[in-house]
């Protein structure tokens, strides 16, 4: 029965994403705002829902190693997996605000991250935990990045000509969709959590490998599925900003508002993670730089890669 709730619960997920994904954006287009901007906010928060309802779930019933593992192996996942599949299907553009800010602040992110799960190698101390404080650390670090993207919004929305508002698009229908689509992602998060760890626990597996694989895919499954169709609708900025923004908003926002509600104990195996985190984020600048694009051949090697660490993983644990 387990195994059928949780994939009940990984379709009110998916669907209940696509339908926030869906109003959101219709909403954002309403308002008139740039492509870049509704990936790396509308849709990329849209998208990171399931990563925060599960985390958020998992550290509230003590699961704290799938709430991080959750996290960490969404973003690794995004940063390989969704890049590499879209890459494939049509070269990403990458717009030269992305490559000097918006991936840097990703591996500003993901290097405080790294600090901040080390507690015993640089205070001494006997546990490794992210506390309620470090939670508002990066709160204050997503206030920043949202203070930028609306500065960004703006000069946009003087800087070029939007047209009217799009025909067809009411703000009453996409708002209903909107939130009939978060009430899918909250029950989704449930089933999925609950579920997923009773399978873990009665195949032997531990939590940290569920949540860097089973629920980390799981989770990242509207990202993608968003990043996907955008690139086949040849939408590059929507496909990059989606997966950008959600590897933002999983570790500022998720692990932020997860650890302000309770703190995480972090098992010491995720720090390998985390650096694997913040090197494919390395890697993912560097092919950026090169003519402006994530050309098919860096998507196919990102894809190799998301391949190799998932090997590891499974034989690490």
């Amino acid at each position: 029965m387990a195994y059928v709730l949780l994939i009940i619960g990984f379709g009110l997920l998916i669907k209940g994403a696509d339908l926030l994904v869906n109003g959101s954006s219709n909403i954002a287009r309403l308002l008139r705002i740039p492509p870049i901007i509704i990936g790396l906010t509308i849709v990329a928060l849209g998208t990171s829902s399931p990563e925060a309802t599960i985390s958020i779930i998992a550290a509230i019933e003590g699961s704290a190693d799938v709430s991080l593992g959750n996290i960490i192996g969404s973003n690794i996942l995004n940063l390989t997996l969704v890049v590499g599949i879209a890459a494939f299907i049509y070269p990403l553009k990458v717009e030269s605000e992305t490559i000097r800010k918006e991936i840097p602040f990703t591996l500003l992110a993901s290097v405080v991250l790294l600090i901040f799960i080390n507690d015993i190698a640089l205070q001494g101390s006997t546990e490794n935990f992210i506390t309620r404080s470090d939670g508002l650390i990066f709160l204050l670090l997503l206030s920043v990045f949202m203070y930028y993207v609306i500065e960004v919004a703006v000069k946009s929305r003087g800087d070029i000509s939007t047209g009217e508002a799009p025909i067809g698009i009411k703000w009453g229908k996409n708002i209903f969709i909107t939130i009939i689509g978060l009430a899918g992602i909250l029950l989704g998060g449930e089933m999925v959590v609950s579920n997923g760890t009773v399978i873990a626990y009665s195949l032997g597996m531990s939590e940290t490998l569920v949540g860097l694989t089973i629920i980390a895919v799981g989770t990242s499954l509207p990202e993608v599925v968003t990043s996907v169709t955008a690139a086949l609708k040849k939408e590059s900025e929507i496909a990059l900003g989606n997966i950008v923004g959600s590897c933002i908003f999983n570790i500022l926002f998720v692990l932020g508002a997860t650890s302000v509600i309770t703190p995480l104990a972090v098992n010491k195996e995720m720090g390998f993670d985390v650096i694997v985190m913040i090197l494919l984020t390395g890697l993912l600048l560097i092919f950026s730089r090169t003519n402006y694009k994530i050309k098919k051949s860096e998507g196919i090697t990102l894809i190799g890669v998301y391949v190799i660490y998932l090997v590891y993983i499974i034989i690490r644990n």
